[in-house]
């Protein structure tokens, strides 16, 4: 047994900041990130864990139960593979020094948060895909509530909208007609953002097969940032339809999408729609693309009758029926490179093996837990006070979920630091050499990974559908059968525990923690600046660098931690010499990606969360290319990021990039041209509903009129944009028209903008007009409205609504005017994230 560890509990934040940045050796993002995400604490917010050591130990001791409970058991020899037949039981001390440090086995955020946690009842599973919307407003309602009720249990959520009928159909109500499945996506992106998850926000995928007649319009919904801010999208993309953009041949686009007989079709020019698909990835990373046949044929549990995939989870590498969840748990690849950094590094196969093959136990052992953790949510379900007619779908989601766990047991074993075991092996990522390195150790991960989920179905008993003749039928399962005979034929003699294994999932604050590269990505850039304020009165500190308001700032380069101990190492300083030199995300050579990742596909089961680096002017044409050579090579789907083209988090360490991502450089006021572009912003005044009229020049704000929402001006509930017109009444004076175009392609004008609105709003209005129209950056603008004080709550509400709308044009990654976060204290923390402050340390948010 794990030395019993007397622990008070009852930490402050202080203590527990102190202790992590011990643990993490002044690692202040590891430590907050650890704080702020997975440290057990009490309702009251007191912390029962010091350091990431209390939360293994806490972890170690539910997994050895599980352990405990199989070692009671029979050991059976025959058939075992032989490390099964040597090796000793696990026990929860040989857990714990898997878990210790993040050093060799890391479970994922669910399981870090939630597992042996008695302060709250969670999930332990990291995503979920619910069934398919059924075609009616009642599947849609029903939908919208599973996801709600998984996402208050810290599930991420996928789903697939294929089956709803396109727009225009007829239907059986008073509609006549439906507005189609492109027009749900807000509901449910809404949902998303609403459920909170302990200070984060949901997560959600959304797919669309490409066949499907709204496929344009769910393509393009995202090129406007105001919509969908709450998922993410994907199309699934066929090997038909693959082969037509190709071949430059017309594809047919039908519903239902696999009946024999559609009820609507329509034929398409397919590279025309690729162009689409490819602009629009090119512009905002959006939408995703899955190669949905290799995600169905190349798996070892798709082919199953009540496992075929619909949908992915949020990042997209595991794919699943309606109805299924999964957990993840990592592997530490750098922890297994003996004497890094040097000329007698080597990569120790016969340990990574092992622990390979335990941490496969662990996550059948997992299935357990989970199951354990559902059965207490269905507990606390039945005990609520809610009727039971509010309650039915919520019971029935999970009951859902613990039926298809039982049956399938699925698992989803990964790794991390891919690139820093290549740099401690001292090959470059994206090198011949490297891609060698990596076809050893993924034939390694997956023959320890099936050998111990063959051995535990000797010893704890197949997956309850396993069937020999729908394996014989899987891609992967005939690749096992010519590369790998031995390991086919005891699968196909004693089955598997299993129906699938392997994934290659996100491990963006695992990795964090384990302080290693993220996943299957090559590093993102080897060193950053930082800043940190510097304390008026420390008359000792060095000054870097002053800002417009006069504060002063140390500036500090932090380094990859593994670079930093290449340095310790080698007693080298000049990153050029090191081995991530040209292989960071960034610089390494695409096509050698496609490859690396393409290796990596073929020894995994499910899919792989992978994303391509670009600089912000390449080509769409390349980004074509990028997917189109993708889908050639077997990949089960990929992301292309051309830098710019959606903010992000990570910034530079250029001067040009802290110019663009921080404010706008100031520039002359712009001459009104007399008809500009408007777009429409709805917001409450109190019981009212008003709206906003956004004049835009240069995509930027330029002017604002508000007013309620009748009388004279009361535009059509669908209008989102529109046109502001500067005329001149007959005594020379100015006057603002607004114009917009109808359904049928008339335009309509309404004459006056000013006679309709209150005329107080409106010089407030023209105030704030004022200081859009000579570029104050936006962050400030908002600022400025937010901190006015009015006379009274009904302007106070008017100006609170202005601010909303205008949130949504201040850039995403934009540094927020107050940077300190009130969570956790960073002093440079908060950016405007879709139209919200979002902590890029604790992942804090607030909207509104």
């Amino acid at each position: 047994m794990v030395e019993e560890k007397v622990t008070k509990g009852n930490y402050t934040y202080e203590e527990v900041l102190n202790s992590s940045l011990s643990y993490f050796n002044g690692d202040e993002l590891a430590a907050t990130t650890w704080i702020n995400k997975y440290a057990l604490k009490k309702s009251d917010g007191t912390f029962l864990e010091q350091t990431p050591d209390d939360m293994h130990r806490r972890m170690a001791k539910e997994f050895g139960r599980i352990e405990a409970k199989y070692n009671k058991q029979k050991k059976k020899l025959e058939g075992l593979s032989v490390y099964g037949q040597k090796r000793k039981k696990s026990t929860e001390e040989y857990i714990y020094n898997l878990f210790k440090d993040f050093k060799y086995v890391i479970p994922q955020g669910s399981v870090m948060f939630g597992l042996g946690n008695k302060e709250i009842i969670a999930s332990l599973s990291n995503c979920v895909v619910i069934p398919p919307v059924y075609d009616s407003y009642g599947g849609i309602f029903y939908t919208d509530q599973q996801m709600a009720q998984l996402f208050k249990r810290r599930c991420g959520v996928g789903v697939d909208l294929s089956e709803l009928r396109p727009k225009d159909s007829k239907v059986s109500n008073a509609a006549g007609t439906t507005t189609g499945a492109v027009s749900f996506m807000n509901r449910f992106s809404a949902t998303t953002r609403e459920v909170a998850q302990n200070g984060r926000r949901g997560a959600l995928m959304l797919t669309m097969d490409i066949a499907h007649p709204d496929i344009e319009d769910f393509i393009t919904i995202k090129q406007d940032l105001t919509k969908v801010t709450g998922a993410n999208i994907s199309v699934r993309l066929s090997d038909e339809f693959m082969k037509a953009v190709e071949n430059e041949e017309t594809f047919t686009l039908r519903w239902p999408i696999e009946s024999k007989n559609p009820k609507y079709t329509k034929e398409v020019d397919a590279q025309q729609l690729w162009k689409t698909i490819i602009k629009s990835a090119h512009n905002t990373a959006e939408p995703g693309l899955i190669f949905w046949d290799r995600q169905h044929h190349y798996s070892t549990s798709s082919l199953y009758p009540g496992f075929k995939n619909s949908s992915t989870n949020p990042c997209s590498e595991i794919a699943m029926q309606g109805g299924d969840s999964c957990r993840l748990i990592a592997v530490n690849l750098y922890n297994f490179v003996e004497d890094p950094f040097t000329e007698k590094a080597k990569f120790d196969h016969k340990k990574f093996y092992q622990v390979v093959y335990e941490s496969q136990r662990l996550m059948d052992d997992l299935v357990d837990l989970e199951l354990e953790s559902v059965e207490k949510i269905l507990q606390k379900i039945e005990g609520d006070p809610e009727p039971d007619k509010i309650k039915q779908n919520e019971i029935e989601t999970w009951k859902l979920l613990q039926e298809t766990g039982r049956k399938g047991r699925r698992t989803g074993l990964g790794f991390t630091a891919l690139a820093d075991a290549m740099a401690a092996l001292g090959l470059k990522f994206d090198s011949s050499e490297a891609i060698e390195e990596v076809d050893q150790i993924m034939r390694s991960k997956m023959t320890a990974e099936f050998d111990s989920s063959i051995d535990m179905a000797i010893e704890r008993g197949q997956f309850e559908v396993f069937n020999r003749n729908i394996e014989d039928t899987s891609e992967f399962v005939q690749m096992l059968k010519m590369e790998f005979p031995d390991l086919y034929t005891r699968m196909m003699d004693h089955g598997r525990r299993n129906i699938s294994i392997s994934t290659v999932a996100p491990t963006g604050s695992l990795s964090m923690l384990a302080q290693v590269s993220s996943g299957i990505e090559p590093v993102f850039m080897t060193s950053y600046k930082r800043r940190r304020k510097i304390n008026q009165d420390d008359k000792n500190a060095r000054v870097d660098f002053v800002d417009d308001l006069g504060d002063a700032f140390e500036e500090f380069t932090v380094y990859h931690k593994k670079l930093e101990e290449w340095m310790r190492i080698t007693g080298e300083t000049d990153e050029v010499k090191s081995p991530y030199a040209g292989a960071t995300a960034p610089e390494i050579d695409w096509e050698k990606r496609v490859e690396l990742q393409a290796l990596v596909q073929k020894y995994t089961t499910h899919s792989i969360s992978s994303t391509i680096n670009l600089p912000t002017d390449v080509s769409q044409d390349l980004v074509g290319d990028i997917y189109m050579e993708s889908w050639k090579q077997g990949l089960k789907g990929i992301t292309v990021y051309r830098d710019g083209s959606r903010s992000g988090i990570l910034v530079a360490d250029d001067k040009k990039e802290e110019e663009s991502t921080t404010y706008e450089k100031e520039v002359q006021f712009k001459k009104r041209p007399k008809k500009i572009e408007a777009d429409i912003v709805r917001f409450h005044n109190e019981s009212e509903k008003w709206l906003a009229v956004v004049g835009l020049i240069d995509e930027r704000p330029y002017e604002i009129f508000t007013g309620k929402m009748k009388d004279a001006f009361n535009v059509p509930q669908w209008l989102e944009k529109g046109w502001v017109i500067k005329n001149r009444d007959e005594n020379g004076d100015a006057r603002y028209d607004f114009q917009y175009m109808d359904r049928e392609g008339y335009k309509i004008t309404i004459e006056g903008l000013s006679r309709s609105f209150d005329k107080e709003f409106w010089n407030y209005a023209k105030l704030i007009s004022g200081i859009l129209r000579h570029k104050m950056p936006m962050p400030y603008v908002v600022d400025l409205i937010q901190n006015l004080n009015m006379y009274d709550d009904h302007i106070n509400t008017w100006k609170n609504g202005v601010a909303r709308a205008l949130k949504r044009y201040v850039k995403d990654g934009t540094s927020a005017v107050d940077k300190k976060c009130g969570e956790c204290g960073d002093p440079e923390g908060i950016i405007y994230s879709e139209g919200c402050l979002k902590c890029v340390s604790c992942g804090h948010s607030k909207c509104g």
